[in-house]
């Protein structure tokens, strides 16, 4: 596991804190997904989404269904990326952004830590 880039995005006082890792199995997922909770552990939410060859995964981590594991899912999709851990730490800043601007938020700050990566 290597992780390739990060990339952080401020909206009205949360903050999105986006990680994108070179992966090669399930086990190292969940080895990152530790690492990172126990680093981030004021952090609201940790939605993730993985791509492997044979499999792959994602998760809300609380948040309104769809609005952040799906999106990021949909993301590696997009671009072509297998063998990748996309995660987005989210530190919740006191307003209440709506479904529509956490989704903008959550897609924002990942995809532009996957094109810093594709540079």
């Amino acid at each position: 596991m290597k992780l390739l880039n990060s990339y952080t995005y401020e909206i009205k006082k949360s903050k999105f804190i986006a990680y994108l890792y070179d992966i090669k199995t399930v086990d190292e997922v969940k080895s990152i997904l530790s690492e990172l909770k126990k680093e981030h552990s004021k952090a609201r939410h940790i939605p993730y989404a993985y791509v492997l060859s044979n499999t792959a995964g994602k998760s809300d981590d609380g948040e309104p269904s769809n609005t952040a594991g799906l999106p990021l899912y949909n993301l590696l999709q997009l671009k072509g990326l297998e063998n990748k851990l996309l995660v987005v730490v989210r530190y919740f800043g006191g307003t209440k952004l709506g479904a529509s601007n956490l989704l903008r938020s959550y897609v924002n700050s990942a995809n532009e830590c996957i094109n810093k990566t594709e540079q």
